[in-house]
């Protein structure tokens, strides 16, 4: 049973009860992530939610660590491009227990300068990880070409230069900017009574007073460009992509199909074509990122230096197949099959249930049910399926990228211009 409760303030409280569990998953979300950043203090999203577990009036970080321990709690956070979430999943029995502590961390964070300066060397650390895995680095310069001179383009982390300028007066006002009870969803799933969840969070979150800014978020527009970044590594990593449908669009169930088919899954087409068939690469795979008011949809591929042009034309061949509406009846059937298996796998999982709630929540402004989301999967046709890979891979409008022991004079460009 889903309920939905909207404070004086404008915050929102969602929950879904599932009586068959005995677990729940409890969230706070904000609307904000590294879009809302300009670029000087780029990645400060991102620290504020290592902060928030470094200690309050009430706790330092060593309790806080203690008493979600002792409950069982498996807790996180995360920044996305878009919002951050401070979650975690409890016995039910321990969920007023789990909602205060998240509570006194979210609203009384201390953000003490000497825990600040020492979680930067932790976040210049993670940086300098990202930049140890190629294959999750080529995905930022990727956004970074695509979304030129966008905020959708600055890495979720930040840089060595903007990390290392963030201090405690930069956090505090982001957070008077951002953290407004209108900006903030409370959700969760799972063996949970509404009432008694609202009757917890009201008062402490009914003080928060609104926001007094309009920020407005400005839609971007992809770009199409190629980059070759030189780097002595065993392989080439590759990115490659355009526009895709956006969170709210009529098409987004026709970009989850097409991204299934195209690559997101064993029996997909790139996956059999340039793994199974040619064994050209190890990790071959389609990507769909959308956001509240544009979307990318792209191929990711590892291979040796010898084989990229060779890889490219077998996606070029497998990308142009669909451009011209060759998928079967009994693929697309297969696909949606196994979109909705997903779907409903999903739903097995508190964390999954509550995180929808808040993304749908955060996007359309209300609850919306698997059997709809598995009837506008059923409904997708082949001619929509065709639009969604004639928007992102149009002739001239693909961004293409790779990292690697390679030189731009060594790729056939040609073979990311699709017809």
């Amino acid at each position: 049973m889903y309920h939905k409760t909207v404070l004086d303030n404008g915050l929102r409280i969602v929950s879904e009860r599932l009586d068959h569990f005995r677990s729940v998953s409890l969230g706070i979300w904000v609307n904000v992530g590294s879009r809302d950043e300009v670029e000087r203090e780029n990645g400060i999203s991102h620290f504020i939610e290592h902060m928030i577990f470094k200690g309050t009036a009430n706790r330092n970080s060593l309790r806080i660590a203690k008493e979600l321990d002792a409950i069982g709690g498996l807790s996180n956070a995360f920044t996305g491009i878009e919002s951050t979430c401070f979650h975690s999943r409890v016995l039910d029995k321990h969920l007023y227990h789990l909602a205060e502590i998240l509570s006194d961390i979210f609203l009384h964070s201390l953000f003490d300068s000497q825990e600040l300066t020492r979680e930067r060397q932790v976040i210049l650390q993670e940086i300098n990880m990202l930049e140890d895995t190629p294959d999750e680095q080529i995905h930022v310069l990727f956004s970074r070409l695509f979304w030129e001179n966008h905020p959708l383009g600055m890495p979720v982390m930040g840089t060595p230069e903007t990390v290392s300028a963030i201090d405690k007066d930069t956090v505090l006002t982001h957070i008077r900017r951002f953290y407004t009870p209108g900006r903030i969803i409370v959700a969760a799933a799972g063996n949970v009574d509404h009432e008694a969840l609202v009757n917890t969070f009201k008062p402490l979150f009914q003080s928060l007073p609104r926001e007094t800014e309009n920020h407005v978020r400005l839609a971007p527009a992809g770009h199409a460009s190629a980059s070759c970044h030189f780097k002595d590594l065993e392989q080439v990593h590759i990115c490659l992509g355009g526009t895709a449908p956006h969170l709210s669009s009529d098409l987004r169930f026709a970009g989850a199909v097409l991204n299934a088919i195209l690559g997101g899954s064993m029996s997909s087409r790139l996956f059999q074509a340039i793994r199974e068939k040619r064994g050209l690469a190890y990790n071959v795979y389609s990507f769909l990122s959308s956001f509240q008011d544009a979307g990318v949809m792209g191929v990711y591929l590892g291979t040796d230096a010898k084989q990229v042009n060779r890889a490219l034309k077998v996606i070029k061949r497998e990308i142009e197949k669909i451009l011209q509406g060759k998928i079967s009846r009994a693929d697309l059937k297969a696909t949606k099959e196994h979109l909705t298996g997903g779907v409903l796998l999903s739903s097995e999982n508190t964390d999954t249930q509550m995180m929808r709630l808040a993304k749908n929540e955060g996007v359309f402004g209300r609850y919306v049910g698997y059997d709809e989301v598995i009837s506008r999967i059923e409904q997708v046709t082949l001619d929509e399926v065709v639009a969604v890979a004639r928007q992102a891979f149009r002739d001239r409008r693909v961004s293409f990228v790779t990292l690697g022991p390679l030189d731009e004079k060594d790729v056939d460009l040609d073979l990311v211009a699709f017809n």
